[in-house]
């Protein structure tokens, strides 16, 4: 399970543990550099205090008697006095035999017997001594390694305390976050009800405002796949209801005339079960769409004769010849079908005497039809796209989905209808743009 809490605690620990590595290595450095600075100036003042008690009067007496003093002195520093002839005149009982002397002032490093040494010297002519302290360089390593363990082990034993407080936190931080799991999870499917975002971290508010959008839109899905079950059982009600009657008025019909007007009836009602069920169809098809549409040039005259031939009832329909003129790069096939819903709705609304005409609108990147029919009421216009509707009066014999197929097959092409009554009071305009 890929587990947030897990994935942050991880990346937590390993930044922690960089930050840590780093620390260690400061502090080693650091604590090595202060170590040997304190070491150098112990030996420096040492070396000094020495030669502050060395005396001339000591060195001639050294010489005379021809033998050295071997003097006690600190266990960890080392001290020998020499003059400048080579002779040892003292040296302190933990220095050895050997000379750690440098042939200059100041610190300096020695090795003596395969064993290194940091030393200090001072020359002075005047006295005619060389006077020399130093230390053991294994003896300061080691002092060193003992400062840093006494640093680093307790960090060391930190660390788990650490880790356990990291871990505890983020439990407490992502507790809201669980929280809202736990909600979602014991919703039933029905629940499309917001999340409530009031105790969320403002990191995971973006989530829960996209939840809660998505809850929104399949809420609305929802509801729109109930109207359009309940739209579509009732209209489809009404044709099957008409088919049984004339059915059954065929059925009893006592002579040819009768039986023929009953079987025309019955061609009637099937043809607009058949165009509703295509419609249903197309809608369905249209709303769970998400694929590329691939787009080649075609001519729009050319789709709008093939449109009009299509159809049974054409009308009295012209083409402005412009449109034989008008190319677009778009999907025929869905163009074919705005076309084919926007001219049967006219045709169905211009009426039986009516006249539709399609012409190239003012711009020249589209298209508009125009029918000489009633036009709709101003109120109405922005309902036209709405599953089912039909219009004010409500007497038009239609589906009510003609214009809704249009408009969602349009915005698959980037186009977008426009609606709206003619100048004159007489006549009503559909405008696509742009294709």
């Amino acid at each position: 399970m890929n587990s947030l809490r897990r994935r942050l605690f991880i990346l937590l620990v390993v930044a922690s543990g960089v930050i840590w590595v780093a620390a260690v290595i400061w502090i080693s450095s650091w604590s090595r550099f202060e170590v040997q600075h304190v070491l150098d100036t112990r030996l420096q003042e040492a070396a000094r205090m020495v030669h502050s008690l060395v005396s001339s009067s000591d060195i001639d007496a050294a010489r005379k008697n021809g033998t050295f003093a071997s003097v006690d002195y600190d266990k960890q520093l080392s001290c020998q006095i020499w003059s400048l002839d080579g002779d040892l005149m003292a040296r302190s009982s933990g220095a050895p035999d050997e000379s750690i002397a440098l042939n200059e002032d100041g610190f300096g490093d020695r090795e003596v017997n395969g064993e290194a040494w940091r030393v200090y010297t001072i020359i002075d002519p005047e006295k005619g001594v060389r006077v020399v302290v130093g230390d053991r360089v294994g003896l300061r390593d080691r002092l060193v390694r003992d400062l840093i363990a006494g640093l680093l082990i307790p960090a060391a034993l930190v660390l788990p305390v650490f880790g356990f407080l990291i871990w505890f936190s983020l439990g407490r931080g992502l507790r809201p976050l669980n929280r809202m799991a736990g909600d979602i999870t014991a919703r039933d499917a029905e629940d499309m009800r917001a999340i409530d975002a009031e105790d969320a971290p403002s990191e995971v508010r973006p989530l829960v405002d996209a939840l809660n959008g998505l809850f929104g839109k399949v809420d609305a899905a929802r509801r729109h796949e109930r109207e359009l079950t309940a739209f579509a059982a009732h209209e489809l009600k009404t044709p099957l209801a008409g088919l049984r009657m004339q059915a059954q008025v065929a059925r009893a019909a006592k002579d040819d005339a009768m039986r023929d007007q009953a079987l025309r009836q019955i061609l009637v009602s099937v043809d607009r079960t058949d165009r509703l069920v295509r419609q249903l169809l197309t809608l369905a098809r249209l709303e769970a769409g998400s694929e590329k549409l691939s787009r080649e040039p075609v001519i729009i005259g050319e789709v709008l004769r093939d449109v009009i031939a299509g159809l049974t009832k054409g009308g009295n329909t012209t083409i402005d010849p412009a449109l034989d003129q008008l190319s677009a790069k778009t999907n025929a096939e869905t163009l074919h079908l705005i076309l084919r819903n926007l001219q049967e709705n006219a045709v169905q609304h211009a009426g039986s005497n009516g006249a539709v005409h399609w012409r190239m609108t003012p711009e020249g990147n589209g298209l508009a039809i125009e029918d000489n029919g009633p036009g709709v009421r101003e109120e109405d216009l922005e309902l036209l796209t709405r599953r089912f509707y039909r219009g004010h009066d409500n007497k038009a014999s239609g589906t009510g989905l003609g214009l809704t197929i249009a408009a969602m097959a349009a915005k698959r092409l980037g186009a977008s209808l426009t609606f709206e009554n003619m100048a004159d009071g007489q006549g009503f305009r559909v405008s696509v743009e742009p294709l």
